[in-house]
C-alpha cells in the first residue's frame, strides 16, 4: 500500500514536531542529499507556460528512490481565492517503480524553500548577521523568517510589500514571537538599509528590478527567491556582476533565475560544491553574496524522504491502494471481475424494451 498524506495530515505532522524543528530537520536532509550530488540523475524541470502562469513537473532519482513534484505558479490566483503555488509529490522505489508515498507539497514547498534559503545563508552570510529584510510579503514570507530565526539567529526583520495588507498579515502572524522584532518599512529601500540579509520573494511574473546596486551594501547576503521562471527577475544585472553568485543546478538556473539576464559564460558556483568544501562560500567580510534560488527537484526529493520518515515515526497518514496488486500480476483484467459481473446482471435482456 502507498502512504497518503493529505493537507490535514501535513498540518498534523508540522504541529507535532513544531515548525522550527521541521525546518531545521528538513534542512539536514537537504544538505545530506546535496552532498550526494553525483549519485543523482538530474534534469531541469519540465514547464508548460501560458500568459498567466506555469505548471511544472520536477523529477529526480538516485539508485534507490525516484521522486517528482507537480507544482504551479499563477500570481493571479488570489483573485480566485486560490494559492499562487500548489503542489503534490510522489516518492517511489526505483527497483520496482512502486509508489511509496503520495503527499501534499504546497505547505512543504514553502517549508523546504525556507529551509534551503537558511541552509545556504549559513554558508554565505556573515556569521554576525542578525538583521534581515524581506521584500515581498506573500504566502512564503513567514516561512523564510522562521527559518532564518531558527537556523541563523536572526532577531530583527524589516518587511515591505507594495500591498500593505500583505505586510500587515505577516505582522499578525509573526509579531508575537519571542526574540523577534518585526517592523513594516515605508519602502524597499528603507527595508534593506543596514540589513545583513535581504530576501526578495515577489510573485509577479515579469522582468522586475526589486533591488538596484545603490541599495546593496558591502557584506550583504541576498537571498533571491522570487525570480524562478523565464521572464521573471528581481535583481538589477549590475548586482550580479559585483557579487559571488551561488545556484542550485546551473542548467536550470540559467533558464529561470536572475542570471537569465546575464551572458551564458557568466560565472556561478553550484551549491553542492560549497557544501562539500570544494569551493568557498563567502570569501571575505565585505563581499556581496547572492543565492539565485529557483527551487530544484533534489530539495523536493529530500522533503519527500523526510515526510515519509516523519509520517511513519508518528503514524500519520493513511494507506491507499494507489496501484493494483492483483493475485496474478499478469492478469490485470481479472481486477474487473466484479465489475463485469455487476454490469452483466444489470444489463437488459436481449430484445427487452427500454422505457
Amino acid at each position: 500500500m502507498t502512504r497518503y498524506i493529505d493537507f490535514n495530515d501535513m498540518q498534523k505532522l508540522v504541529r507535532r514536531v513544531g515548525a522550527d524543528t521541521f525546518i531545521t530537520q528538513l534542512a539536514g536532509y537537504i544538505r545530506a542529499d546535496y552532498l550526494r550530488w553525483s549519485e543523482f540523475e538530474k534534469s531541469a524541470r519540465v514547464a508548460n507556460h501560458n500568459d498567466v502562469g506555469v505548471i511544472e513537473l520536477m523529477p529526480i532519482s538516485d539508485r534507490s528512490l525516484y521522486a517528482f513534484k507537480y507544482v504551479n505558479g499563477h500570481p493571479q490566483n488570489t483573485l480566485f481565492k486560490l494559492p499562487t503555488v500548489m503542489a503534490f509529490g510522489v516518492l517511489a522505489d526505483m527497483a520496482t517503480g512502486y509508489p511509496q508515498l503520495l503527499s501534499e507539497l504546497t505547505l512543504v514547498t514553502a517549508l523546504r524553500t525556507a529551509a534551503t534559503s537558511a541552509l545556504v545563508a549559513r554558508e554565505l552570510a556573515r556569521p554576525d548577521a542578525r538583521c534581515m529584510a524581506v521584500i515581498g510579503n506573500g504566502a512564503q514570507s513567514e516561512f523564510q523568517i522562521l527559518a532564518f530565526k531558527a537556523m541563523l539567529g536572526i532577531d530583527r526583520v524589516r518587511i515591505y510589500d507594495t500591498d500593505r495588507a500583505a505586510s500587515e498579515k505577516l505582522l499578525r502572524n509573526l509579531g508575537r514571537i519571542d526574540g523577534l522584532e518585526i517592523s513594516i518599512a515605508a519602502s524597499a529601500r528603507a527595508a534593506v538599509s543596514g540589513a545583513d540579509i535581504v530576501t526578495t520573494i515577489t510573485a509577479d511574473k515579469h522582468y522586475a528590478t526589486i533591488l538596484t546596486p545603490d541599495m546593496v551594501e558591502p557584506g550583504m547576503h541576498i537571498n533571491a527567491v522570487g525570480g524562478d521562471c523565464p521572464g521573471k527577475t528581481e535583481l538589477h544585472a549590475d548586482i550580479l556582476r559585483g557579487a559571488r553568485v551561488i545556484v542550485e543546478f546551473e542548467e536550470q538556473t540559467r533558464i529561470e533565475g536572475d542570471i537569465q539576464q546575464m551572458p551564458a559564460d557568466f560565472p556561478v558556483t553550484e551549491l553542492w560544491r560549497v557544501l562539500a568544501g570544494e569551493q568557498p562560500g563567502r570569501e571575505h567580510a565585505g563581499q556581496v553574496t547572492v543565492f539565485d534560488s529557483v527551487g530544484f527537484a533534489l530539495e523536493d526529493f529530500s522533503a519527500l524522504r523526510y515526510v515519509h520518515d516523519l509520517a511513519a515515526a508518528h503514524d500519520i497518514g493513511s494507506a491507499t491502494e494507489l496501484v493494483p496488486t492483483p493475485a496474478d500480476p499478469k492478469d490485470l483484467f481479472a481486477c474487473l471481475g466484479e465489475a463485469r459481473r455487476g454490469a452483466a446482471e444489470s444489463a437488459p435482456a436481449p430484445g427487452a424494451v427500454l422505457a
